[in-house]
């Protein structure tokens, strides 16, 4: 773990990795908006969804702009998507927690990228029901550097990385695309090259079983039904796979040695 004696320059630091964290959280927000609708993510400023007023400096300063304007627009009232401090917040959080772990050094970049990555996919499938191929093809690339600069095994992570893709491939095909979209088939291969063996068959069984008590709970709520609904899949792998990736060590592979 990456520690500074002094406690002043601690502090500063740790403000300073949240608030850039928060910042990358902003622009992932306009990822998640625009990517999935086919719109420029560097041209055009931001405006409201609802009145398409363009947003001012002070509605566009991270966590902070969403608190102080109470969740609504501050020109026609209209809510502001809770995802928006979801993502913001998360950000932040995620970036702190790894300088805090690994310091300035190439694996927290990595992780970083992994994680932020891994954020964004989440919501657009959530939102959207989509995974785009632009982000799975940069989260396929940040793996292979990850497993290329880290002290794995790179045979060990490709053999993951093509069973996840042939058992996704499996399923989806046997069941005709019903249990999952084809966008968890192609990301899947980059989820296992991340995890490698045997984290990858860890991180699959957390995605599945979180996926199933997530679905029957909104069934039994009547958010969705076993016949017509679907929830995307998307995000319980991505979720399941950076768990895996930053707790699998202290808490997945210890509860598996405990039932194992």
């Amino acid at each position: 773990m990456y520690t500074i004696v002094n406690p002043p320059i601690l502090l500063f630091l740790s403000l300073l990795f949240f608030i850039l964290g928060s910042v990358v959280g902003s622009f992932l927000n306009v990822i998640i908006d625009r990517f999935a609708t086919n719109r420029s993510v560097t041209k055009g400023r931001s405006y409201c969804e609802s009145c398409k007023k363009t947003l001012g400096p002070i509605e566009l300063v991270p966590i902070l702009s969403y608190l102080f304007l109470r969740g609504r627009c501050r020109h026609c009232k209209a809510q502001i998507p809770p995802r928006i401090l979801l993502v913001e917040l998360g950000c932040a959080i995620a970036l702190l927690f790894l300088y805090m772990q690994f310091g300035l050094s190439v694996v927290f970049i990595i992780l970083a990228l992994i994680v932020f990555t891994s954020i964004a996919i989440f919501f657009i499938d959530l939102e959207y029901g989509i995974i785009p191929d632009k982000l799975t093809i940069f989260l396929t690339l940040v793996a292979v550097i990850y497993v290329y600069v880290g002290d794995f095994d790179p045979l060990n992570h490709l053999q993951a990385a093509l069973g996840a893709l042939l058992f996704f491939a499996a399923l989806y095909f046997f069941t005709k695309g019903r249990g999952m979209g084809f966008g968890d088939v192609k990301i899947s291969f980059a989820l296992g090259l991340i995890l490698g063996f045997p984290m990858v068959i860890y991180g699959l069984y957390l995605a599945f079983l979180t996926g199933a008590t997530v679905s029957i709970i909104l069934v039994l709520w009547k958010k969705k039904s076993f016949r017509t609904g679907t929830v995307p899949f998307g995000p319980f792998l991505v979720g399941s796979t950076v768990f895996a990736l930053l707790f699998g060590e202290k808490v997945i592979l210890p509860i598996a040695r405990m039932i194992f």
